[in-house]
């Protein structure tokens, strides 16, 4: 089976997608976000088919598209549709994919399950993105908590934003897990530019460890 890496957050809007972009094309692999909330505008896949590089047939279809920008057990329910965990089964790839969840780590996805929840049987290293400002130390590290405390693998942090040395230092010795890179805000976004942006900020091998 080839390798699964799980993008996750602290919050919503704080990169993961750009992060997933950047990964997928990096690994010249597929995407894939389970659940889809708010399909006004740029939905998340087609903002990855835009900046990845990747060929369209590496974006994988969502398992649900909702209508409402909320988090899926609402979304879900404005719309009608129950959200059935047997569906959010990963599909299987030739190559490594990128799995990509909405919101927070603890957002629910039904009544009784948030995504932390179902983490671990995706048999795939969570990456999670956390800004590098002010707040982000309490957010990172009960996201940490909320995973560790359910069995989740964590691969590493993936920082956002401007450099803070201290705050990503302390971030990763409290949570005893690494910090892989840290993706800086771009104000020319495009794929050439994110690529070298990743390339520049992350090692690759890091990735290839598991990708081999």
């Amino acid at each position: 089976m080839s390798p699964r890496f799980v993008v996750t957050g602290t919050d919503t809007g704080i990169g993961k997608t750009i992060f997933s972009a950047a990964l997928t094309g990096a690994l010249n692999g597929y995407y894939w976000k389970p659940v889809q909330s708010g399909l006004d505008g740029e939905t998340d896949s087609e903002t990855v088919e835009r900046l990845s590089g990747v060929a369209r047939e590496r974006i994988i279809r969502e398992a649900y598209r909702l209508s409402t920008p909320a988090s899926p057990h609402l979304s879900a329910r404005l719309d009608g549709v129950m959200i059935d965990p047997e569906k959010l089964l990963p599909p299987m790839t030739d190559r490594p994919l990128v799995i990509e969840c909405a919101g927070g780590v603890l957002v629910p996805l039904t009544e009784e399950l948030v995504f932390a929840d179902i983490f671990a049987s995706f048999e795939a290293q969570v990456i999670l993105c956390t800004r590098t400002s002010l707040g982000t130390i309490n957010h990172t590290l009960l996201s940490l908590e909320a995973m560790k405390h359910r069995g989740v693998p964590v691969f590493g942090i993936a920082f956002v934003g401007d450099e803070n040395p201290e705050t990503q230092r302390i971030i990763a010795d409290i949570g005893g897990v690494p910090s892989i890179g840290r993706l800086p805000w771009m104000a020319d976004l495009n794929t050439a530019a994110l690529r070298q942006a990743f390339l520049e900020h992350f090692d690759l091998m890091t990735f290839a460890e598991i990708s081999t």
